[in-house]
């Protein structure tokens, strides 16, 4: 009889046992799969959204974080006061298209804006199209009218813009040899002046300068401005760093 009651307990702690099968990993739409050559990433299909992850989470100057469009695997973030750095780990398909993934931190103001980082990727071996970002955004919704500087891993730079809620992001873009020619910016900035927004640069370290004509986009107050990094792979966390990070409640004060 006793062996008969051990029998029964242990079947019982059995069925109660949790299941110890590895988690699925996560399901990623064709859509969302980086461009190579044998597939091109395309927009996501009308309507499709994921409502975001918003943490009330302080962390340096920003005053919350956010995984946008809420990618398959959540991103993280932690700053280093001594060395004044920002380490932004997130997934994320892309920022482009109508709408968006990636771990941003933010504050929200109005205003003339003065925003400007320096940018590093630790991991070598990152997708070329990663990209770290300063952001202007209306709101933390994944379609949110928006415009940024963003530089990728491969040494791109470019000032986007979405200019309309859940309109396709449109660029003006430009390369400095990339890894080609192991040029590229030490250093991008940003500026809303009223409605007219400038991106800056410094390639070598020379003083942030501004590069190309500035977009004219309206942003109702109170909106959201921060930094941000996206891994351009759908389920793959990667890792930006951003440095020396000035944010300004004014124009013209970028450095």
């Amino acid at each position: 009889m006793k062996a008969l009651l051990l029998l029964a307990a242990a079947s019982q702690l059995c069925a109660q046992a949790p299941d110890a099968s590895p988690t699925a990993p996560p399901s990623v739409p064709d859509w969302a799969l980086p461009g190579s050559a044998t597939h091109t990433q395309v927009p996501p299909p009308l309507g499709f959204h994921r409502p975001g992850r918003n943490f009330d989470a302080p962390i340096g100057i920003f005053e919350g974080q956010s995984d946008i469009g809420a990618a398959l695997v959540p991103g993280s973030a932690s700053y280093d006061s001594a060395t004044r750095q920002y380490t932004i780990h997130s997934a994320g398909y892309n920022i482009w298209y109508q709408r968006d993934e990636f771990r941003f931190l933010w504050k929200k103001m109005s205003g003339d804006i003065s925003l400007a980082a320096d940018v590093s990727f630790p991991n070598p071996q990152g997708y070329g199209d990663r990209k770290a970002v300063l952001v202007i955004r209306q709101d933390l919704d994944d379609d949110a009218k928006e415009v940024m500087a963003g530089q990728h891993g491969a040494g791109m730079i470019h000032l986007a813009w979405r200019a309309a809620r859940a309109e396709q992001m449109k660029d003006a873009e430009y390369r400095f040899g990339g890894t080609l020619a192991n040029v590229k910016g030490r250093r991008i900035g940003i500026e809303k002046h009223g409605d007219s927004i400038t991106l800056l640069v410094s390639i070598e370290g020379e003083p942030l300068h501004q590069f190309g004509p500035p977009v004219v986009l309206h942003f109702d107050e109170p909106f959201d401005v921060g930094i941000g990094f996206c891994s351009h792979l759908p389920a793959t966390v990667d890792t930006a760093m951003l440095t020396n990070v000035v944010l300004e409640n004014a124009a013209g004060k970028a450095h």
